[in-house]
C-alpha cells in the first residue's frame, strides 16, 4: 500500500477542518478498542436502475488495501431526494460508459441526500462477503487494490453537506471492518494521482474522516460534526456568518468573511467568556455556545447570520436582520430538504445542517 504523505495528514491547520461535541464536551481524537460497526443501508445496482455491465464485472480473490474518497464536481444541488441520487447514479454510469468503461468505475457513490448507492455491479455483495474486491475504474494503478467512494457534489470551496458527511463516515466504517482495514486506509484521489479531486476543502477534512472513521469502529460517539475556523482561513461566506454572530454577541468586528486578528481576538474573548478555552480557534464547541435559536419575529446581527448562512446554502435572501415570512418560508425549505423537523425555528439541528 501506498505510505501515506505528511500532507494527508497535515491539511487539518489549513483550510476548513471539522470537530466533534459529545455530550457538551469537544473531541478531536479518539483512539478506543476496535468494535462492531452498524450496517448501512446502500442502494444496490437493481434499486437504482443500473443499466447491464458491457462486459464480466473482474472479481478478484483478494481483500482491498485502501478506500479512495472522490468527488463527482456535479453542481452542489439541493435535492436531497432518493430520486435524485438514483439519477446521480445512472448519469455517471453513462457518463462512464460513454469513457469506454465497461461500468460504472466506483464502487459506491454517496448522494448530498447521504444516500448510499452501489456503483459497480456486485459491489455490494462481494463487500458483504468481506473476502474479495471487485476491480474499479477510479485511480490509475491502484483499482486492483483500492475501493473508490465517490461524494456528490464540487467541495474545492465549501464542506460537503452533513447527510453525506455521516453516510461517508459509516460506509467508511464499514468497509474498513469487513476487509480488517483501520482509518490510515482512507486516502484521497489526489494522494494517488495528479488530480485536484476530492476538491481542497473535503481533502482537508480526511484526518477528520480518518478520527471519525476510527471512532466508530471503536464503537464510540462520533457526535455532531462542525467545520473549524481559524485565523486566516480563506475568506468565506461561513466565516462572515460566524462574525455576525459574534457580533449579535457584543463583538465589535466588520462581517466581511475575513478571518484577521480582530476576528481571532474577539473569538478569545467570546471563549473565555463562555469557559471554553480560549484558543481563537472556532470548533464544535465554541458554534455549539455562539448560535442562537431564532424564529419568526427575530430581528438582528444573528438573524443576518441566518440569513447569509441560507444565501450561501443556495437560499438567497436579502441580508437585513429581520426574520419575517420569506425568511421563514427558506428556512422551513431548508428544514425539509435536510429532513428536519419542519417549524420554522432555527436551533442546533438546523445550524448544524446550515454550517455544513
Amino acid at each position: 500500500m501506498k505510505k501515506l504523505s505528511r500532507r494527508t495528514f497535515g491539511k487539518l491547520s489549513l483550510g476548513v477542518a471539522m470537530s466533534v461535541v459529545v455530550g457538551g464536551t469537544e473531541l478531536r481524537l479518539l483512539r478506543p478498542a476496535y468494535a462492531a460497526v452498524a450496517t448501512p443501508a446502500i442502494d444496490s445496482t437493481t434499486a437504482w436502475g443500473a443499466a447491464a455491465a458491457k462486459e464480466p464485472i473482474n472479481v478478484l480473490n483478494q481483500k482491498p488495501i485502501g478506500i479512495v474518497v472522490h468527488h463527482t464536481t456535479n453542481p452542489n444541488t439541493n435535492d436531497f431526494t432518493r430520486n435524485k441520487a438514483w439519477q446521480v447514479a445512472r448519469q455517471i454510469q453513462q457518463s462512464h460508459f460513454n469513457r469506454g468503461w465497461i461500468d460504472t468505475g466506483q464502487q459506491f457513490t454517496i448522494s448530498r441526500g447521504g444516500w448510499i448507492m452501489e456503483g459497480r455491479h456486485q459491489s455490494l455483495s462481494i463487500l458483504q462477503g468481506g473476502t474479495k474486491h471487485v476491480q474499479g475504474a477510479h485511480v490509475d494503478g491502484h483499482n486492483e487494490t483500492h475501493i473508490g467512494i465517490e461524494c456528490e457534489g464540487l467541495y474545492m470551496n465549501v464542506t460537503p453537506s452533513l447527510p453525506l458527511w455521516n453516510k461517508l463516515v459509516a460506509l467508511i466504517a464499514y468497509i474498513c471492518q469487513q476487509y480488517g482495514l483501520t482509518a490510515n486506509a482512507i486516502v484521497g484521489h489526489r494522494d494517488l494521482d495528479s488530480t485536484s479531486c476530492p476538491g481542497d476543502t473535503l481533502y482537508s477534512l480526511l484526518p477528520q474522516l480518518r478520527t471519525a472513521v476510527d471512532t466508530t469502529l471503536s464503537g464510540g460517539a462520533v457526535g455532531r460534526m462542525w467545520p473549524i475556523l481559524r485565523r486566516n482561513t480563506p475568506a468565506t461566506g461561513l466565516a462572515k456568518t460566524m462574525q455576525y454572530l459574534l457580533r449579535a454577541r457584543g463583538a465589535t468586528i466588520t462581517a466581511d468573511g475575513a478571518f484577521g486578528p480582530g476576528t481571532e481576538t474577539a473569538v478569545k474573548s467570546f471563549q473565555t467568556a463562555n469557559g471554553l478555552t480560549s484558543d481563537g480557534v472556532v470548533g464544535a464547541a465554541t458554534w455549539e455556545k455562539l448560535i442562537m435559536t431564532l424564529r419568526s419575529g427575530d430581528t438582528g446581527e444573528a438573524v443576518k447570520a441566518l440569513q447569509n448562512q441560507l444565501t450561501v446554502q443556495s437560499y438567497p435572501t436579502t441580508i437585513d436582520g429581520s426574520f419575517g415570512t420569506g425568511v421563514n418560508t427558506l428556512v422551513r425549505a431548508f428544514q425539509t430538504n435536510r429532513q428536519l423537523t419542519v417549524d420554522g425555528v432555527v436551533g442546533l439541528n438546523s445550524w448544524n445542517n446550515l454550517a455544513m
